[in-house]
């Protein structure tokens, strides 16, 4: 628990764009509330890779969004149900399920389609949200931490040196 936090507040505090992180996160959220075998997280991992994305933020936040999906489920299924037995798509429905790539997606499952419609509806919001936020704990929290004393007298040290010399280094490979 301390060592996820940890690594959240190295991402937050690290000098990668607020969007990268923020969209990282978004993808990790569509990623860890849906099943996570799935055509979809295909094209999830795709994008992640592709697209210029914190892959810290994506792997933590996999994880902690597939930990939050546990105790969601309840409400994926009951949204799943309702989209799935709503009469005027059920054409929609049927011909979406005589077609092979939907047939390996697994859209017609009760949970996965009330957890992706979930996701995808709340992606944006999420990334905009996660921008103002990162942008916001940068301006105000993390100005204010590093003009304590306590930070003033980390950074005086030698070893702390060291650790800006690794990171630039590691920065270049």
């Amino acid at each position: 628990m301390i060592n996820s936090i940890a690594k959240l507040l190295s991402i937050l505090n690290s000098g990668t764009d607020p969007s990268q992180i923020s969209l990282g996160f978004a993808f990790a959220m569509v990623a860890g509330l849906t099943p996570f075998f799935g055509v979809h997280n295909l094209v999830v991992f795709l994008l992640v890779m592709v697209l210029r994305v914190n892959l810290s933020a994506f792997i933590l936040g996999t994880a902690f969004f597939s930990a939050l999906a546990y105790g969601l489920d309840p409400l994926f299924h009951v949204m799943g149900l309702k989209l799935l037995t709503w009469d005027a798509m059920r054409g929609v429905w049927t011909d979406m399920y005589n077609t092979s790539i939907f047939k390996v997606a697994r859209f017609n499952n009760t949970i996965f389609m009330g957890s992706i419609v979930f996701s995808v509806l709340l992606f944006v919001p999420f990334v905009l949200a996660g921008n103002l936020l990162i942008r916001k704990y940068r301006k105000h929290i993390l100005s204010y931490v590093e003009k304590t004393r306590i930070v003033q007298a980390w950074k005086a040290t030698g070893m702390y040196r060291m650790y800006q010399s690794y990171r630039d280094l590691r920065s270049r490979l």
